[in-house]
């Protein structure tokens, strides 16, 4: 699968993001990838639970920006892409999900931990969602449910103000269980994930169901993709994207 490794044990599938040189930026195959994992275990009677976690020092570095940039000039579009697919996949999954976060987990590595039913991150983990210094909109429902969840104002600053976000404060917000030491993140999760996943399957996915308004997080959904399209067309997109380029410089 490239850059997405799957593992599965015990009732727990294990996906794994496998970019750690990139800091596990998500590319569109990948998107595809944790699409096709997701939609197998959620089908499949033997797996219980689903762990996902980031290779090396990072959980997440949220989208591949090559990918945003080739859709605001045109040469490819997004709404063709694994990306929708992926959202219906992690937003629709009946089953536990849980992730092990450590490092850095931006923008979509944020947002996915609102679809996770246990969250476990390491207590200096930093958090972000800069999608407005990118001229875009936050995705994957996140501006209804992290409001839902830390409120409004602090909401706002993370979208906003970039402001970023230590796993200790996650933690004292809600948005993760626990905060650890970075190195026992990973034992954690997976303890929870197999927990869970000797639970009677049908109780959790029963409860996990009484527990989502699934008609509001399509409707988000439905309005983050209408406003993300349109902004990807902005002026002001195309300048973000041309600024990050210019920092990052020419690839190696």
């Amino acid at each position: 699968m490239g850059d997405i490794r799957v593992e599965t044990a015990e009732r727990v599938m294990t996906i794994t993001l496998d970019r750690a040189a990139k800091k596990n930026a998500i590319t569109d195959a990948m998107y595809g990838d944790i699409a096709a994992a997701l939609v197998r275990a959620a089908d499949d009677p033997a797996i219980g639970a689903v762990l996902m976690r980031g290779e090396g020092m990072d959980f997440c570095a949220g989208n591949d920006i090559s990918m945003f940039a080739a859709s605001a000039s045109g040469e490819s579009d997004i709404s063709t892409s694994n990306v929708r697919p992926f959202l219906r996949a992690l937003t629709t999954f009946p089953k536990a999900l849980v992730a092990a976060v450590t490092g850095r987990a931006i923008g979509i590595g944020v947002t996915m931990l609102l679809h996770c039913d246990l969250v476990y991150v390491a207590d200096d983990a930093q958090l972000s969602t800069p999608f407005i210094d990118l001229g875009l909109v936050p995705e994957a429902a996140s501006a209804l449910l992290i409001p839902a969840r830390i409120g409004h104002v602090r909401s706002f600053a993370l979208f906003a103000l970039g402001e970023k976000m230590s796993g200790a404060e996650a933690a004292s917000l809600g948005i993760a269980n626990k905060a650890l030491p970075a190195e026992e993140v990973g034992v954690a999760a997976a303890a929870a994930a197999h927990a869970l996943a000797t639970k009677p399957l049908s109780a959790v996915i029963a409860t996990k169901a009484l527990m989502r308004d699934a008609g509001a997080i399509e409707a988000a959904l439905a309005a983050d993709n209408a406003a993300f399209i349109r902004q990807l067309a902005t002026p002001e997109a195309a300048a973000a994207f041309a600024a990050f380029a210019a920092r990052k410089g020419p690839p190696a």
